[in-house]
């Protein structure tokens, strides 16, 4: 059996499991907080497998403990201080921490983990000062606010939740009843090329999200919309452009980016550290394991002052992996509308993206922005063939690899007439972002043509089995 169609039916293993799981949810949902500090992703189980990365001397223990004892300047220094208080018990380094959040401390997100992880380094009235800085931060106004300053209000709820418990289980109450369940999840199914409710920069602040709900009320955030999780972990590995950058901290791998904008390394580190956060939260759905074998590479360990803390936290160096070779070159998701192509795993493969109307050609250690509207002759990527809708009303395919072959710059959510030499006429339909998949047998000319029929209504139905190339049904 190929490699791929082993990978596909695990998958849809793992999908039925999910699905039996999300059904068994109970009756009655409580919102108060009965677990004990630190209750933000440090629990009993992390905590232990930390530790033990301090006892054996590892290598992200060393680098981590180099950094702190060595009062190397860093990014978010009270984040860092307060996780190697939690993790050796020095208290010298702990009350650094404190002291932070006592005095000049403002950033929400290093408040809640600072009073959540160093609480009894507080004295009474430190403890008040900054439940009161994090209770203004939760009532505040939040118009507008996107996953990061959720993530960051959600952490403060927790963190206070001895302290405060009505305020705590009001917001929390809030957030998974009205934020997640009547805002974000009708946008997920909804879908559409330019309105994804998740950009890839925000997937890491979700995931401190989903776990520290999880953790502490036993609710897991992605029943609603298992396809979206499913599939994240697979459009992170295709949504890089597969040349690496060398920086003198080490190597980095980049994310795509709208504009092919110059590396960004503190969003590429973040990029990184969403994938150790995806796998830390679910480490038996075989798309994570795929993604532990991507990140289980020591020559892209995070080792700046940014990244450092963040590796320490989220890596588990003891999880098995899958390798990565097993997962198809090809990634579309017509949810959002969105198609990635590479033509191989290696640093030299050729990559093609197209999303919110771009496309972008990757070859040669460089990125190339191309025009649909001009781009008259089809593009081809060893996985599969493409051709823009501006120049395939009528045309040949003739492809030597692959019978994938797909149209994009097409109008979004549209009903064509679709004619193939020997078949007779069928209507197509494409997704949220004009894109149209058709499969072609190899290495035969078919002749196609195509017209344009009428826009149709979209509604999302969660794939029964999930893939690595998910394809759902209207």
């Amino acid at each position: 059996m190929p490699c791929s169609v082993r990978v596909l039916a695990a998958f849809a293993l793992a999908g039925f499991a999910w699905s039996a799981a999300a059904q068994e949810k109970p009756d009655e949902e409580y919102f108060q907080v009965y677990t004990d500090a630190p209750r933000i992703f440090l629990r009993p189980q992390r905590l232990r497998l930390l530790r033990k990365e301090r006892e054996r001397r590892s290598m992200r223990w060393q680098q981590f403990e180099t950094f702190i004892l060595g009062k190397v300047p860093m990014p978010e220094p009270a984040f860092a201080q307060a996780l190697y208080y939690q993790i050796s018990g020095d208290k010298a380094i702990g009350q650094l921490a404190a002291r932070w959040a006592v005095g000049p401390g403002s950033d929400i997100r290093q408040l809640a983990l600072v009073f959540d992880w160093c609480q009894d380094l507080f004295t009474a009235a430190e403890s008040k000062a900054v439940a009161a800085k994090l209770q203004r931060a939760i009532e505040k106004p939040r118009r507008g606010e996107r996953i990061p300053a959720v993530r960051d209000r959600t952490l403060a709820a927790f963190a206070v939740s001895g302290a405060l418990p009505e305020l705590a289980s009001k917001q929390l109450e809030s957030l998974v009843r009205q934020w997640w369940r009547t805002e974000m999840t009708p946008a997920l199914k909804a879908g559409g090329a330019a309105s994804n409710p998740v950009p890839r920069d925000d997937v890491y602040a979700l995931h401190e999200i989903l776990h520290v709900v999880r953790d502490n009320l036993q609710i897991d955030l992605r029943d609603p919309v298992p396809g979206f999780f499913k599939g994240l972990p697979i459009f992170h590995l295709l949504s890089y452009y597969p040349a690496t950058f060398p920086a003198p901290e080490g190597e980095y791998r980049i994310p795509f980016s709208k504009g092919g904008a110059e590396p960004d390394l503190i969003r590429a580190a973040m990029s990184r550290t969403a994938e150790l956060i995806m796998v830390a939260y679910d480490t038996n759905a075989p798309e994570t394991q795929v993604l532990q074998g991507w990140l289980m590479h020591d020559n892209f360990l995070l080792r700046s002052t940014f990244g450092v803390p963040y590796e320490f936290l989220w890596a588990n160096p003891y999880q098995p992996g899958l390798s990565y070779y097993h997962v198809p070159l090809l990634f579309h998701d017509d949810l959002f509308g969105r198609l990635f192509i590479r033509s191989s795993w290696e640093e030299n493969a050729r990559w093609l993206g197209y999303f919110e109307g771009e496309m972008q050609l990757f070859e040669d250690g460089k990125v190339t922005i191309l025009n649909p509207a001009l781009q008259s002759s089809p593009l081809l990527l060893t996985e599969a063939v493409v051709y823009t809708g501006d120049h395939a009303k009528k045309f040949e395919v003739l492809h030597q690899e692959s019978e994938d072959v797909f149209i994009v710059h097409l109008k979004p959510n549209y009903a064509y007439e679709l004619e193939m030499d020997d078949e007779e006429m069928r209507e197509v339909y494409t997704d949220a972002g004009g894109i149209l998949a058709l499969t072609a047998p190899p290495k035969v000319k078919v002749g196609v043509r195509l017209r344009e029929a009428h826009p149709v209504a979209v509604h999302y139905v969660a794939p029964p089995t999930p893939s690595l190339v998910p394809r759902r049904t209207r």
